[in-house]
């Protein structure tokens, strides 16, 4: 039972941080564009290179 009392608090402060690290992210931007990286991996740049 004494485990619930070390427990419980930790949970909350890690589900608090989690929430923070969020609400952070979003409020930077990380979360605007989300095609642009998915659509990067298939840009060849060696090709243009050669073809310039």
């Amino acid at each position: 039972m004494n485990i619930l009392s070390l427990m419980i608090p930790m949970a909350l402060l890690l589900g608090i941080g989690f929430v923070g690290a969020f609400l952070w992210a979003t409020s930077k931007g990380q979360f605007d564009d989300l095609e642009t990286p998915a659509h990067r991996i298939l840009h060849d740049e060696k090709n243009e290179r050669i073809k310039s």
